[in-house]
């Protein structure tokens, strides 16, 4: 009779990841994942010529790439505690009462979004590969062509790639303990 497999009580016994470095997620099974983290751009604010150009190019360079690969949308807080510092140095330096009053409403004002969890989302094109030579090319090539879309990007970090796991497994919710050993 097959012995039953002992299934674990740890999430983190089911989620194939061996380690996060050099902006690689490393798989169990040795594949890496990584990409690269493309700038947002607000396309709603252009002429309609210059929105249907850069969707345009977006599509080229989506139909470009032959390879399996995922676009993800990530949430991360947005931190404005030192811009809220420098605002309150600034406040308290002021004599003014007009300059006073226009900076207090500004610390108000990003006292709400401080209290209404803002979050910027950012956009990440991911792939995996083993090859750690063929997965530098395709970076590069990666990022070539979002520049020639007239989008910024760069490859994804330690940090970013912890923000998208921390998003997939914890529902955007970023854990804020440490490591508990038994």
């Amino acid at each position: 009779m097959p012995s039953k497999k002992q299934r674990s009580k740890y999430t983190t016994d089911f989620v194939p990841v061996r380690s996060i470095a050099n902006g690689m997620i490393v798989l169990d099974n040795n594949e890496k994942v990584t990409g690269v983290k493309i700038q947002p751009k607000n396309i709603f604010i252009l002429e309609p010529d210059a929105q249907y150009s850069i969707i345009t190019n977006l599509r080229n360079v989506y139909n470009m790439i032959d390879y399996e690969f995922w676009v993800v949308c990530a949430d991360r807080p947005v931190d404005i505690t030192a811009y809220l510092s420098q605002l309150q140095l600034l406040y308290n330096s002021q004599q003014n009462p007009v300059k006073r009053k226009l900076i207090i409403e500004d610390i108000n004002k990003a006292n709400l979004f401080t209290n209404n969890n803002v979050v910027d989302t950012e956009f990440y094109l991911l792939f995996k590969h083993t090859d750690v030579e063929k997965i530098n090319k395709r970076i590069r090539d990666l990022i070539q062509m979002f520049a020639s879309a007239g989008l910024s990007s760069q490859q994804t970090s330690n940090d970013d790639l912890r923000v998208v796991l921390d998003n997939f497994l914890n529902g955007g919710q970023t854990t804020k303990f440490g490591t508990v050993m038994f």
